[in-house]
């Protein structure tokens, strides 16, 4: 039984929700987004409510039940208030800076890493003496934020011995203890 399928989707003020040929387009402040349902999930808008009901008890009618109110809850938070993610340089020597979209990253290899992020990404770092620099990703596509963070997060992953890597703010790494005598 899919309980986040249930649940209703509320419209904020400023959201326009349109829905043609199971197609469901977002437009608010910050952007617009579209998503296509997958068979078998009906979505209707109800006062300022979205529900989505699925067309029979099967695995995989409700494993789309719940994907989809997920992914339209998402696509609506993001237009009207954004999404962020912030990851953290922990290492001797580990610097980011940005130039527009350009992000250059040296991360302890032979050369600086350069990656250019999309468009629709806002891009920031902030690098304070004494403290490990942070790149700020803002967007309102929540799917392409957190697929740019997890390509910058791969280039140096956080290793378990001393921590030294790109790593989420707040994101607790098991930590193993060293060689012992």
């Amino acid at each position: 039984m899919s309980r986040i399928g249930k649940n209703p989707v509320s419209i904020p003020q400023g959201v326009d929700v349109n829905i043609n040929d199971n197609i469901v387009t977002v437009k608010g402040k910050l952007g617009e987004l579209t998503q296509s349902i997958s068979d078998g999930i009906t979505i209707k808008i109800e006062d300022a409510l979205i529900v989505l009901d699925r067309a029979s008890e099967s695995k995989d009618h409700k494993a789309q039940h719940g994907l989809m109110r997920a992914l339209i809850n998402n696509m609506i938070e993001g237009v009207s208030k954004g999404w962020t993610k912030e990851l953290q340089l922990v290492g001797v020597g580990y610097r980011a800076s940005n130039q527009g979209q350009k992000l250059d990253l040296a991360l302890g290899y032979s050369h600086n890493i350069v990656l250019q992020i999309a468009p629709e990404v806002k891009l920031e770092t902030i690098s304070e003496k004494g403290k490990d620099p942070i790149i700020k990703l803002s967007s309102f596509d929540k799917q392409l934020v957190g697929q740019v963070a997890a390509k910058i997060r791969s280039f140096r992953a956080p290793e378990p011995y001393k921590g030294k890597g790109v790593k989420f703010v707040g994101e607790i790494l098991r930590r193993k203890a060293g060689k012992s005598a």
